[in-house]
């Protein structure tokens, strides 16, 4: 219930600093208002994941290559029973898939150390390996620096990680840390 009513007040405040994504997150919010258990992978109308936007100091962007959707993506993912905080859920997610230590991620001294930059809902295809039908994402994309130090991809997950210049990251986040005067 607690990490519930996080993203309840996080997702408020994301939409008073960010009022024009409000129809972008209609299907989060709608869930919300409808007490929809967010949290549990198992609400496929939609569910919270966490991920972290990782830029080492010569500005370039930590990502994964995901296993199952072949992407290039942040690393980030599903949240976990002992999760109490979409941040530290993120930052876990990025030690997990990249092998990069929590401690070599800091913040930016800036409100977006206790918030995301970007909240974005996106489909996700089904998975019948998993038994997960077609479904869709609230990813709370949080920002960190982080020292370009050596990877080891988790490869239940990933097929591969590194470090990439921001020519690779998706058009909408890359205007949001511009926006917000970051790489």
């Amino acid at each position: 219930m607690r990490l519930r009513n996080q993203i309840v007040s996080v997702t408020a405040a994301y939409l008073a600093r960010f009022p024009g994504d409000a129809t972008a997150l209609s299907p989060l919010t709608d869930l919300l208002d409808d007490g929809a258990d967010v949290t549990s992978r198992k609400e496929f109308r939609g569910h919270v994941t966490c991920c972290g936007i990782v830029i080492d100091d010569a500005g370039r962007f930590l990502m994964i290559r995901h296993r199952i959707l072949g992407s290039w993506l942040f690393p980030g993912g599903h949240l976990e029973g002992a999760d109490v905080d979409l941040r530290a859920a993120a930052m876990r997610e990025v030690s997990e898939e990249t092998g990069l230590p929590g401690d070599a991620l800091r913040g930016f001294g800036q409100w977006f150390d206790s918030a995301p930059v970007q909240i974005d809902c996106h489909p996700i295809p089904a998975n019948p390996a998993k038994g997960e039908q077609a479904h869709r994402h609230m990813d709370f994309r949080y920002v960190f620096r982080g020292a370009a130090g050596a990877l080891s991809p988790q490869f239940e997950e990933v097929t591969d990680c590194g470090w990439f210049d921001a020519d690779r990251i998706p058009a909408e986040v890359h205007a949001r840390l511009q926006q917000l005067a970051l790489p």
